[in-house]
């Protein structure tokens, strides 16, 4: 048990990890509900996270029985027939409720010539200002650059957490009766926008304690991008057309249904862009809504609507997905008790099925969920009394070996380095013959790769003592790998976003969600959904 000497020691109701949307509103809506409330974040809250330096479309839809019907309706086919109405309902609703909170706090959203307040998007800087400035108003304890290492428990639960202050090294541990896991998803250290701080922590602190994962074969998000710029903002591709390097037209190539022929072009060619569809006044548009994708284009002396532009695919992997942690129930608890999900850190199958619901139902998911999450480990603490953040709880990563504390986790003087790991686990995740196009035999091959992978991680890495961070980032990284890829073996369809070469139909009887257990040895079945969509015709994402 590491000591705190030097260190910080905190004792509360309910532990957020995490600072993006989802952690702030569990974090908010907890305080609201009585709790005392720490939140940690691996970045400093309000600026670290997808979300956060960049404008998002948002799931908000008028709550009229026309509107919501079409947007419930507009992702199913799409999401192989997985979504769940009762949830989407639920979203839509809590949504339109927070987004319309967000306004009453001064939330700047633009408004027309008619006096109509424009809220279908937001920009993330000045979102998580304001949010940030709400959870501190509402007596939330934040703790900044405090990434989280180990889960604690006792026989009844999870009951908080231990970490380090990335800065100044000294430990913290934070006694709590509840937790929400509110850490986002995992981007493999792609470089995409945003994610940096996205390693997949949240599933390794999640598995550890014994919740399980779903829906992780919805994992091959690839977002387009300039190939010279971090910023994977799809939509405005909508507008492109895409060409071959000697400029012919690549027909079929697109932002959504084209994506794949985008994807196998790459394997041996490079590809161009030009936003050429857009008109002036959508040109204008454009720029209002994300002023940052067009910095790269404006420092290089690029007009992207009239010149072409070389663009790749940027893996996003769970940050874009629709897997996660797995929620049993409508508070957004796990199945160990006292321990709760929101956001990218928790599965979204439940609104987009298996295909990306993109920024739009990815930030009303967050909002939501971490609502529901707050609300639910506030009432959660209640039950537990006064005394239950003082349970003498021990740290969970003896669950997958991967050690915590600074002396331990360089254990192994000769062997890969932490970068080595870093990149064997790129190296399967990132290729699109790999990755995006999957059969039996490479996920099966990946797989025994990944295997000695984690047996490397688990012996002992090389890393300075103080990247003891780095070394759980790696174990989360080839752990997440490894439940996607064996979750992709299991379902032997093309559903949504995941794709098998060898089996390139859906199959009318893998109508359910995938759902994976276990660390070392991880084990794979299928669970019925509760509200099955009916299945109109069979749809494979392109």
């Amino acid at each position: 048990m590491t000591t705190y000497e030097n260190g910080t020691h905190l004792r509360t109701d309910v532990l957020v990890i995490g600072g993006g949307p989802a952690g702030t509103w569990a974090a908010l809506t907890a305080a609201r509900n009585g709790a005392n409330v720490v939140l940690v974040d691996k970045g400093y809250c309000g600026t670290s996270g997808a979300t956060a330096p960049s404008g998002t479309g948002v799931w908000y839809v008028e709550p009229t029985p026309e509107d919501r019907e079409k947007a419930m309706k507009s992702r199913e086919a799409l999401g192989g027939y997985l979504a769940d109405r009762g949830w989407m309902q639920r979203v839509l609703d809590r949504t339109y409720a927070n987004v319309n909170e967000l306004a009453a706090w001064g939330y700047p959203f633009p408004v027309d010539e008619t006096g109509y307040s424009h809220r279908k998007s937001v920009q993330g800087p000045e979102y998580m200002r304001l949010m940030r400035k709400q959870v501190q108003r509402a007596g939330v304890r934040i703790l900044d650059h405090s990434p989280a290492l180990e889960l604690l428990a006792d026989e009844h639960g999870v009951a908080g957490a231990t970490g380090v202050n990335a800065k100044t090294q000294a430990p913290w541990r934070v006694d709590a009766a509840a937790v929400v896991i509110a850490t986002g998803g995992c981007a493999f250290l792609s470089k995409a926008l945003g994610t940096n701080v996205l390693t997949g922590d949240g599933y390794l602190l999640a598995a550890e304690a014994g919740a399980d994962l779903s829906g992780m074969e919805f994992s091959t998000a690839y977002s387009l991008a300039p190939k010279f710029s971090p910023v994977t903002k799809s939509a405005f591709y909508s507008w492109a057309t895409f060409y071959y390097e000697d400029g012919r037209v690549i027909e079929g190539a697109g932002s959504q249904r084209g994506r794949s022929v985008i994807a196998r072009t790459l394997l041996t060619e490079p590809v161009y862009a030009c936003i050429d569809k857009a008109d002036d006044e959508l040109k204008r548009a454009m720029r209002l809504a994300q002023p940052n994708f067009f910095l790269s284009f404006d420092r290089l002396g690029i007009d992207p609507f009239t010149q072409k532009f070389e663009v790749t695919l940027r893996f996003e992997g769970t940050v874009r997905g629709s897997g996660g942690i797995h929620i049993t129930d409508e508070s957004c608890a796990t199945k160990v008790p006292g321990l709760y999900a929101a956001g990218d850190a928790a599965t979204r199958e439940l609104i987009c099925g298996g295909f990306t619901g993109g920024g739009s139902h990815n930030a009303a998911w967050a909002m939501s969920s971490g609502y529901w999450a707050g609300e639910g480990a506030a009432a959660f603490a209640r039950k537990q009394g006064e005394h239950a953040s003082q349970r003498g709880a021990r740290g969970l990563s003896e669950a997958s070996g991967i050690p915590t504390d600074a002396a331990s986790a360089t254990q192994r003087k000769e062997g890969p380095h932490v970068s080595e790991i870093v990149k064997a686990v790129q190296d399967e995740v990132f290729p699109y013959d790999r990755n995006w196009f999957r059969s039996g035999i490479g996920l099966r091959q990946g797989l025994e790769r990944l295997d000695r992978v984690w047996s490397d991680v688990k012996d002992g890495v090389q890393a300075a003592s103080e990247h003891r961070v780095r070394v759980r980032e790696a174990a989360a990284m080839t752990a997440t790998a490894r439940w996607m890829f064996h979750s992709g073996l299991y379902r032997s369809e093309t559903r949504g976003m995941h794709r098998r070469e060898d089996h390139p139909a859906s199959d009318p009887q893998q109508q359910y969600r995938v759902i994976s257990s276990g660390i070392d040895e991880i084990v794979v079945s299928s669970h019925a959904l509760a509200n099955p969509s009916p299945i109109i015709s069979e749809v494979s994402a392109s």
